[in-house]
């Protein structure tokens, strides 16, 4: 398998929102009363990465905000509006100048590990320690908006100084070889694009005990990141692209209509990451229609808020047959796996 498939050849599952944890009940009831709707798709949470990583995810989120000089996250205004303290070691954590990781400012910030380069640390020594894993897949949210909360903080825009800051804390962590890059896809094609379409992602055996990261943003956050470069020369990140751009690779296609577009990008060469759930929607129906539909659909990495059931709502959740990791892609000739799991 190492050597007869490439990294494309693969199907295996993630989580959205990896470093989520509950919101306090408190400013819950909060936006309960404000927005029930919202309320309702914020209602989920994980465990920590690590665990994650060991229960066999393959696939993480992390949301990202700018904080250059520490302090700008440090006191939600939500937990003022609902009475709640700031505890001591989250003001100190967040008072540390970088890039943090949360999900909405005021509201919905608490993270399993507040700090970019903590997680990163976290990625990197759970990937040590397990050489043979699958190739993970990090996508990013870098969000940049205005606080819903009366009184709350502004997300600060996220530019290009902001994705060198981004890059610069990768490379602090991860050294090059522990990465797969654009550069390294690229090699000495003109293009990312025409090395995707022409000769193909790394092998399998060259992948293992590695880790991808995408910027998966609209428009003009890629244009930022990407700056003037016409391929990504340089960068450690993918970015979400059309089928187009001479720096697409990787692209996010995250809805049931999606389906048709994945395969046939798939069958391309692209690496296509999807979500098997969304807003907690199909875990309080217990509907696995679009859950079975993305994993058939030839996307290589799936991303549930449910590898196990919340039972406040159903048995719903999102796992791969026989408890697999990672296994054949369907679309990409499965018959060369002979139904064995790529890492059981």
């Amino acid at each position: 398998m190492d050597r007869n498939l490439r990294m494309n050849d693969i199907l295996t599952m993630g989580v959205h929102n990896s470093y989520k944890q509950a919101i306090s009940p408190a400013i819950m009831a909060l936006i309960v009363k404000a927005a029930p709707k919202a309320a309702e798709s914020l209602d989920y949470a994980h465990p920590p990465l690590a665990e994650q990583l060991d229960d066999g995810a393959r696939a993480l989120e992390l949301d990202l905000v700018v904080d250059p000089d520490g302090g700008r996250f440090a006191h939600p205004m939500g937990m003022k509006l609902a009475g709640e303290p700031v505890p001591a070691d989250y003001v100190a954590a967040m008072s540390r100048p970088g890039v943090k990781v949360m999900h909405v400012q005021d509201i919905d910030f608490r993270s399993s590990c507040l700090a970019f380069i903590d997680c990163l640390r976290i990625i990197r020594a759970w990937s040590l320690a397990h050489p043979r894993h699958t190739p993970i897949l990090i996508t990013m949210n870098t969000n940049d908006e205005k606080s819903h909360v009366p009184g709350g903080v502004d997300e600060l825009l996220f530019d290009e100084k902001a994705y060198d800051a981004v890059d610069a804390e990768i490379a602090q962590v991860f050294p090059r070889d522990s990465l797969i890059t654009p550069d390294l896809v690229r090699g000495s094609f003109p293009t990312l694009r025409e090395a995707v379409l022409k000769r193909g992602w790394p092998s399998l055996g060259a992948a293992r005990g590695k880790v991808m990261f995408a910027v998966d943003e609209e428009a003009p956050h890629i244009a930022a990141y990407r700056g003037a470069r016409r391929s990504l020369e340089g960068r450690l990140m993918f970015v979400n692209t059309d089928e187009a751009s001479p720096a697409g690779g990787y692209i996010t296609l995250n809805e049931m209509s999606d389906v048709p577009r994945i395969g046939g990008d798939v069958r391309a060469g692209y690496i296509v990451r999807t979500r098997a759930d969304a807003d907690t929607v199909e875990a309080r129906a217990n509907d696995t229609r679009r859950r079975d539909a993305v994993l058939a659909s030839g996307a290589q990495y799936v991303s549930t808020d449910y590898r196990h059931p919340d039972l406040r709502f159903s048995s719903y959740q999102a796992r791969l047959p026989g408890g697999a990791v990672t296994v054949c892609n369907p679309l990409r000739a499965p018959e060369r796996c002979a139904g064995i799991p790529i890492e059981p």
